[in-house]
């Protein structure tokens, strides 16, 4: 892979206040009882994502591969997930930073297996929505706040994580269960 990757460095928190024109999903509809069906059905179909016979290549100057794509999705199941169990054992969280792009080069996403990731989101997605499963209802209002001064809630947190599951389905032409 000799091109670079043009880093995205959008603050994209009004995701869980609107419908996204990008990819037309609106997070904001979503309600917590909804989120683990809808965070697995998000992860579904990168089954077949990965396993086109172009995953590796990236087709668009500047843009990761679908692979690349899948382990960032892998990733973001993680990462949400500690947020969210982080949310829900301590008041007012703080999260650390994570640079989703060093986190791409230094996890050499380019050079992954793509049915190992895909096994992997599948995985971390069922987890993710498990948790969210078990969320208590008095537990939806729990507030944390990321580094660069966005505050969520146990709610918000999970529509933004579910938006960049559906927005990255967009990003590699996949059909998303919830259009």
């Amino acid at each position: 892979m000799t091109d670079t990757i043009v880093p995205d460095d959008k603050d994209w928190t009004w995701v869980i206040e609107r419908r996204c024109p990008d990819c037309g999903f609106d997070a904001s509809k979503v309600t917590g009882e909804q989120l683990g069906a809808q965070i697995r059905a998000a992860a579904d179909p990168w089954e077949d994502v990965l396993a086109r016979p172009d995953a590796t290549v990236r087709r668009t100057p500047g843009k990761w591969s679908d692979l690349e794509y899948g382990a960032h999705v892998r990733d973001v199941c993680r990462v949400f997930d500690d947020r969210l169990t982080l949310m829900l054992t301590n008041d007012d969280a703080v999260f650390d930073n994570w640079d989703q792009d060093a986190a791409a080069a230094a996890g050499n996403y380019a050079l992954q297996d793509p049915v190992s990731v895909a096994d992997a989101i599948h995985t971390g997605a069922g987890e993710l929505a498990d948790d969210y499963d078990e969320v208590p209802d008095d537990a939806w209002q729990r507030r944390g706040l990321r580094s660069n001064g966005s505050h969520f809630t146990v709610l918000t947190l999970g529509q933004y994580c579910l938006h960049d599951l559906v927005h990255h389905l967009h990003d590699v032409g996949a059909t998303s269960p919830h259009r």
